[in-house]
């Protein structure tokens, strides 16, 4: 199973995670600040009116630098005060007992690598804008952060086929979610949001939107190299911290037995 959610893939990642330092320093090249700069303004010219209003306040929160890439200290300490969760280096893949254990003691993984020029628009692996930039100003809001918790847990005791399902209910909620607001539709997911196109497209009128149901997420089959033709929407992020208080295993084996919906998408060797 090839999960971007869990960072783990078939194929060994051309990319390699920088080091820190003795004084726990991590030291980029002026390339890669530049990449930094050039794809968090890109990003924050379309997240206006399209994320979430908890996204954008976490985004005030973190404060980050446009000119260089953050530091994982300056993250955690934002996310420490505001929902006691933190920031860990990680290579540039990990395997799942290590994602999930790091998900369940309130630390996200961060791979400190950034993508190259070659790849700006697009890479399999997620890189230390995605995960910052995607995900961490979300886990400055309670709801999010728990739900993210309770997945790692869930994660560690499920079996390799319950991880298949709950990775879809990862994928359409952390990764790719969409939030009805008295504004209408708004982003969530970190991998919507670390994405112009996505960004742009998500909200557009090709994909499908369905209000968002635990059962059928976990049902329905993803890539993770296209653009989604199907999102999930939920009413409030209150469902996510629903999500922690119900037997959340119990819909995972209720879908195993249902199966998966038909994919809306090709093969990848059709594509």
């Amino acid at each position: 199973m090839q999960e971007k959610t869990a960072k783990s893939a078939k194929k060994p990642s051309k990319y390699v995670a920088r080091e820190p330092d003795a004084q726990g320093f991590i030291h980029y090249s002026e390339q890669e600040h530049q990449t930094w700069q050039h794809l968090i303004e890109r990003q924050l010219q379309v997240v206006p009116g399209r994320a979430c209003d908890e996204y954008l306040h976490g985004l005030e929160l973190l404060d980050l630098p446009r000119d260089r890439i953050p530091q994982l200290a300056e993250i955690s300490d934002v996310l420490r005060r505001e929902t006691g969760w933190e920031v860990a280096r990680v290579p540039a893949l990990i395997g799942f007992e290590t994602f999930f254990g790091l998900l369940a003691d309130r630390k996200f993984p961060v791979a400190t690598f950034i993508r190259t020029p070659e790849e700006f628009d697009y890479l399999q692996e997620p890189d230390i804008f995605h995960e910052i930039f995607g995900h961490c100003a979300m886990l400055t809001n309670p709801a999010f952060a728990n739900f993210t918790q309770k997945y790692g847990e869930l994660g560690l005791k499920a079996s390799p086929k319950e991880r298949a399902y709950l990775a879809r209910l990862y994928w359409f909620t952390v990764e790719f979610g969409l939030l009805q607001t008295d504004d209408g539709l708004r982003i969530y997911g970190g991998g919507i949001l670390s994405s112009p196109k996505e960004t742009l497209y998500a909200l557009g009128s090709e994909p499908a939107r369905y209000d968002f149901d635990a059962l059928d997420a976990l049902r329905t089959p993803y890539r993770i190299d296209i653009v989604q033709p199907i999102y999930y929407v939920l009413q409030d992020l209150q469902q996510l911290q629903e999500l922690t208080e119900i037997d959340l295993m119990a819909q995972v084996h209720k879908a195993i037995e249902l199966g998966l919906f038909e994919p809306r998408f090709p093969p990848k060797d059709a594509a």
